[in-house]
C-alpha cells in the first residue's frame, strides 16, 4: 500500500463530543483496515489538505470502520465539521507506533488523559474492557476545562465499572447552572487518589504538553520511573512519514519515531517539552 496516497472513506455517523469536538465514524471503501491502539492517520479533504489525527476506536472494528475525534482548530478541521454522512475524505495510515499493550498484560495501568487528548488514550480503554484478564489495575485520570469539554460522557458510566479499576473526573472550572459531581482542579490533582503500584506498573498520557510536564513531574514524585510513563506527542506532525521534519524532537520525529515515547526517551532531548 502506498502510503503517499489517501484511502477513500465514507463518513458513517458524527457523534458532537463537546462544542469543539466531534467523532467521525468512516468505513474504508476498498477493503480492510488495521492498527495498534495509539497510531494515528493522515485525514484529507479535498481542495482543503490534511491533518494528523489518532485513531479513537479499537482494532477489532477496523475491518468495518474507524473513528476519528477531531477538535476544530483550523482550515481542515473546520472543513470536516462542515461534512455530513455520506460524504468522502482520504485517510492515509496508519502511522506511528502505538500504546504498550503488549508490555502491559499482567500489570496495573495508570491511563491520564487532558482534553481532547483522550480520543487517543480510548482505544487502550477499550482494550481494558474487551480483554480485562489481560490487565490488573486500571486507573483513569481524565481532566477537562469544563464538564461540556468533556468527551465520551456516554461512556463513562462503563468505564467506572471496569472491575478493579475506578474513572476519577475532574475540570478547571463549572460554568454556573452546571450540576457537577465530581473533582475541580487540574488533572494531577487527582493523583493523591492513585492506589496503582509503581513497581508494578505503567502510565499512558495524552493532552497538553503543560498537563504531560506536570504529569510527569508527580509522577516521578510518586515513585514511578522514567521507562515506566509513556507519552504520545501528538504536535506538528504534517506528513506522517518522516520527511518535511515539521514534528522532530531533537533526533526523533514524532510521526515516525512515536507518536508514543518514553519519559526516559523524551528527557534528554535537546528540544525540551518535558
Amino acid at each position: 500500500m502506498n502510503p503517499y496516497v489517501p484511502r477513500i472513506a465514507v463518513i458513517e455517523s458524527i457523534v458532537d463530543e463537546t462544542p469543539d469536538i466531534k467523532t467521525f465514524r468512516l468505513r474504508i471503501t476498498d477493503g480492510g483496515f488495521s492498527f495498534v491502539p495509539g497510531q494515528f492517520v493522515m485525514v484529507s479533504v479535498l481542495g482543503v489538505g490534511e491533518s494528523a489525527i489518532s485513531i479513537s476506536s479499537h482494532p477489532d472494528d477496523a475491518e468495518k470502520f474507524i473513528e476519528i475525534s477531531v477538535r476544530k482548530v483550523g482550515n481542515v478541521t473546520g472543513s470536516l465539521f462542515r461534512l455530513k454522512p455520506g460524504d468522502k475524505v482520504g485517510v492515509r495510515g496508519p502511522f506511528g507506533n502505538g500504546w504498550p499493550v503488549d508490555k502491559a498484560v499482567g500489570k496495573d495501568l495508570l491511563i491520564v488523559g487532558g482534553g481532547c487528548g483522550q480520543g487517543a488514550l480510548r482505544p487502550l480503554i477499550l482494550d481494558v474492557l474487551r480483554h480485562r484478564d489481560r490487565y490488573g489495575r486500571v486507573e483513569i485520570l481524565y481532566g477537562a476545562r469544563t464538564p461540556q469539554d468533556l468527551m465520551f460522557k456516554y461512556e463513562h458510566d462503563v468505564w467506572a465499572s471496569v472491575p478493579q479499576g475506578c474513572l476519577l473526573l475532574t475540570v478547571d472550572r463549572v460554568p454556573p447552572g452546571v450540576e457537577w459531581k465530581h473533582n475541580v482542579g487540574v488533572v494531577t490533582r487527582l493523583f493523591e487518589h492513585v492506589t496503582v503500584d509503581p513497581a508494578n506498573s505503567l502510565v499512558c498520557i495524552c493532552g497538553p504538553e503543560i498537563m504531560m510536564h506536570f504529569a510527569v513531574k508527580g509522577l516521578l514524585s510518586m515513585g514511578f520511573k522514567g521507562d515506566q510513563i509513556y507519552l504520545s506527542m501528538e504536535r506538528r506532525m504534517k506528513c506522517g512519514v518522516g520527511k518535511c521534519g515539521h514534528c522532530q524532537i531533537g533526533g526523533k520525529y514524532v510521526c515516525k519515531d512515536g507518536p508514543i515515547f518514553t519519559y526516559e526517551e523524551l528527557k534528554l532531548e535537546p528540544d525540551k517539552i518535558l
